[in-house]
């Protein structure tokens, strides 16, 4: 596990790596600076759209979905997991997996059914939770490093081995190697909580993952 994260550091100044993350960061700030649009737009509406009042609301509507956007970095950064999964891994696997024949696993539109669908019910989970941090903040922050470390560990996993593999068969692999998976998803649901640091999960995350899936009988 340690080595697996410790290899995809090594590599995080590869050229290669910077469009990915680039990409996933550009997707999830419009994504989010939409929805604290929208939730501006309807606050100020319901308070009456006019005067110093509606635009308090506003403001205040806007804050509360860019807050909610440190509790959802998760499940959106998963959903959107398709921009950087495939060129981190492959770039990972030409360095360190030379000798690996090109990748013939699950098709394309399965992929981005699984990330999308794994993303909603880590939404849907994640927003659950979320009156633990308004009444409990520190049981609420627990709840979300552990939300994470199952969602980050299970989602980047099985996506990495969807590459070469079923999905049917990613997820019995997960299950084989379940201990080490959620150690790395431990690991970076605790970056996920840090501003700024957060960006580097998905590029970090999916090249640790590929060596976890290529050091123990790798698939071909």
């Amino acid at each position: 596990m340690l080595t697996a994260c410790l290899l995809a550091l090594r590599q995080m100044t590869d050229p290669v790596f910077l469009g990915p993350l680039a990409k996933a960061f550009g997707a999830a700030l419009l994504a989010f600076l939409g929805l604290a649009g929208l939730a501006a737009w309807g606050v100020a509406g319901l308070a009456g759209g006019e005067g110093w009042l509606a635009g308090l609301a506003g403001a205040l509507g806007g804050l509360l979905v860019l807050g909610l956007a440190v509790w959802l970095f998760v499940p959106v950064m998963l959903g959107l997991s398709g921009l950087f999964l495939d060129p981190v891994a492959a770039a990972v696997e030409r360095r360190f997996y030379p000798a690996l024949p090109p990748p013939q696993g699950a098709s394309l539109i399965a992929q981005a059914g699984f990330n999308l669908a794994f993303a909603a019910k880590t939404g849907v989970v994640a927003l659950l939770a979320l009156p633990l941090l308004l009444f409990a903040p520190p049981v609420g922050a627990v709840a979300l490093w552990l939300i994470s470390t199952v969602a980050l560990g299970h989602g980047l996993f099985e996506g990495v081995a969807q590459r070469r593999m079923p999905i049917a068969a990613a997820r019995v692999l997960r299950w084989q190697r379940e201990v080490p998976v959620l150690g790395i998803g431990a690991l970076l649901a605790a970056m996920a909580l840090v501003p700024g640091l957060n960006l580097l999960v998905p590029v970090l995350g999916t090249a640790a993952m590929t060596h976890l899936l290529h050091r123990s009988a790798p698939p071909r």
